[in-house]
């Protein structure tokens, strides 16, 4: 939910035209506040299902895109307190169950079948939104149809029509239909988060260090050795993708692949479809292991940048775990905050478009999220832009402030190990990345997979529990002394931190005032 922390008032004026053929020509104002007690930006809402234009004097920028996105109406809870008289339509309409929060609600409602929410849609007005929340459809169309499905605008419209092909889902109004005097924060905030566009302030900070032609040997000693991020430009430019990796070319080489989209698999020409329709708090992310084996052309078409190229995972062959994935997405999809995979590092490329990326330290847990101990579940915001909102401002007051930039295409990202960080595309992209072992961070992968909670940690790879020792014995084999080496050099180093941090002591009481007795 948003933030109740602080205090916001902001007004959107939003003009919109009606239909010319229908002689109307009213402009329509929307207030935007922010409620006292929930701080939460409030809208009341006046929806027209006809062409649109917004503007945003302060605050907030909604996109105009011609996706539909509708609320049913749905206004802030903040509103009713601005309405004085009105009558929460959600109680009113839940009878007894009007005590449950809304995330309770829609647990409930998560575990019925399309019919039977179809069915409680027209128990009441209030049931009647509740049911048509789009990530109820979303579920049912991931679980239940797995074979494929052409997305129609609105998951809802897309599971009645795969289900029931004999019904005219666009005569029908599927999700048409606007409720009077529904509040509630919970279900306005997944539209708000849908539609919102970056705003220009999170996009204002960049303060990556870039590089351009170093030496691989400047890129381990400055970089890698120090586990610190750059942003490298140049080394992309001899990509044949980078030349010929845009929509047209990829559906006229592999339209009909399938390629793994979240928990699904899809045809390209499938996601391009979805993607070009979508408007929604969480857009699939197309990333795929198997790319190139699916497409050996598409493999045979970028190379490694030389920064890169010494990976020690590679002595498993085919047992190692998954390293490299295609990734494609409209604006608005990415990747909330993580840790990448077995304590690996990581480079990202982008072929098309453009990414936001913000990076903290394994040191600093980025705010609103909160790892379990053990580090096998991460809870975070439901959405990326549900975090900016909420959460994004707070770090600027923080004395270790987070590394951010925007990656455009031709420009490669390097992501060490143990840092997280949150991506989130600001137009429709295409990029490659990498997970990867070197030297650098052999020992910190190898005390990863033998942790005692391995089997929950270690992914990519159905041998978790056996990792470890397949690859500690692989690395004996074909680089033999290495381990015992790096070790070595670990030691070394750590006893020389200890021996300066001494010297720094004992330096520090030179010429100190000292009683005598």
């Amino acid at each position: 939910m948003l933030s109740c922390k602080s205090l916001l008032s902001q007004t959107i004026n939003k003009k919109r035209k009606k239909n010319k053929s229908k002689n109307k020509n009213k402009n329509k104002n929307s207030n935007t506040r922010v409620s006292k007690k929930h701080n939460l930006v409030s809208k009341t809402q006046t929806y027209e299902e006809e062409e649109e234009e917004e503007d945003c004097e302060e605050g907030f920028n909604l996109k105009t895109s011609a996706a539909p996105s509708h609320t049913h109406g749905v206004q802030p809870l903040g509103n009713l307190y601005i309405n004085p008289g009105s009558i929460n339509s959600r109680n009113t309409g839940l009878g007894s169950l009007q005590t449950l929060t809304d995330e309770l609600v829609l647990d409930i409602l998560g575990l019925l079948g399309g019919t039977h929410l179809g069915v409680l849609a027209t128990v009441s007005k209030s049931f009647y939104v509740f049911t048509n929340h789009e990530p109820l459809w979303r579920n049912l169309v991931l679980e239940n149809l797995n074979a494929g499905f052409l997305y129609n605008g609105s998951w809802k419209s897309t599971y009645v029509a795969a289900c029931y092909p004999s019904f005219d889902v666009s005569s029908a109004g599927v999700s048409g239909l606007r409720v009077r005097d529904f509040y509630s924060d919970y279900l306005f905030q997944s539209w708000l988060c849908a539609n919102l566009e970056m705003k220009p302030e999170w996009l204002q900070r960049d303060n990556i260090i870039r590089r351009k032609g170093i030496s691989v040997e400047d890129f381990v000693l400055n970089f890698e050795e120090l586990n610190k991020p750059v942003l490298l430009e140049g080394c992309l430019d001899n990509w044949v993708a980078l030349q010929n990796w845009d929509r047209d070319y990829l559906l006229q080489l592999c339209s009909d692949v399938q390629f793994a989209v979240g928990p699904v698999d899809m045809k390209l020409q499938e996601y391009f479809r979805y993607s070009d329709q979508v408007r929604e708090e969480r857009p699939l992310y197309l990333f795929d292991p198997k790319f190139a084996e699916k497409v050996p052309k598409l493999g045979s078409e970028y190379e490694v940048p030389v920064y890169f190229r010494e990976d020690l995972f590679s002595v498993l062959g085919n047992e190692r775990p998954d390293y490299r994935w295609i990734i494609m997405g409209p604006a608005g999809s990415g990747s909330s905050f993580h840790i990448d995979p077995n304590s690996t590092s990581a480079w990202n490329a982008v072929i098309r478009g453009s990414k936001k990326w913000i990076l903290f330290p394994p040191d600093v847990v980025p705010p609103g999220v909160h790892p379990s101990p053990d580090g096998a579940e991460v809870a975070c915001p439901v959405s990326i832009i549900e975090w900016f909102m909420n959460f994004y401002g707070a770090t600027k007051n923080w004395e270790k402030k987070p590394i951010e930039c925007i990656c455009k295409a031709g420009e490669v990202i390097f992501v060490p190990n143990g840092w997280w960080h949150l991506v989130i595309n600001l137009e429709e992209s295409i990029a490659i990345t990498q997970n990867f072992v070197s030297r650098r961070n052999l020992l910190n992968v190898l005390d990863f997979l033998k942790r005692p909670n391995a089997n929950a940690l270690v992914s990519g790879t159905r041998d978790r529990v056996n990792l470890h020792d397949k690859f500690k014995n692989a690395i004996e084999t074909s680089f033999p002394g290495t381990i015992d080496q790096l070790v070595q050099k670990a030691e070394e180093k750590k006893a020389q931190q200890k021996q300066s941090f001494w010297d720094s002591v004992t330096d520090s009481k030179v010429g100190a005032f000292k009683f005598s007795f």
